[in-house]
């Protein structure tokens, strides 16, 4: 599957965005999905994941209570929305899927699809 990632932007402290990722395909529903985000001289690390049901879902700690992942089967998308954004949440954020597992996947290195990554700025 391809995948188009797309909704960063540069927000103020606070605010809120929302990102897209559209797969391309008729069989995104046997994909578990995932966002990731890669900062400047940091690794990636995995921000949320979805099952593909969307029955399940994953949080790294640092965002829970702020971001939410969801995804519509029917229009082949997965969204996060992200409110209360700080500054460290700063980074370039990644969509992935996976078509091997059913439930959520945190691990970078089993997904095998990956969108092109959207820019995310949070300014103080």
């Amino acid at each position: 599957v391809q995948l188009q990632a797309s909704g960063g932007g540069l927000v103020q402290a606070g605010g809120s965005l929302r990102l897209s990722c559209v797969a391309s395909g008729r069989t995104f529903s046997i994909y578990s999905m995932g966002w990731f985000r890669q900062a400047p001289g940091k690794e990636r690390e995995s921000v949320a994941a979805i099952s593909r049901s969307g029955d399940s879902t994953y949080y790294t700690d640092s965002v829970k209570g702020r971001f939410t992942i969801s995804r519509d089967n029917a229009k082949n998308t997965v969204y996060l929305q992200m409110n209360s954004l700080k500054p460290e949440d700063t980074a370039v954020y990644y969509c992935a899927g996976v078509r091997a597992f059913t439930g959520v996947v945190r691990s970078d290195r089993l997904y095998d699809s990956w969108g092109q990554g959207t820019q995310v700025t949070v300014s103080s």
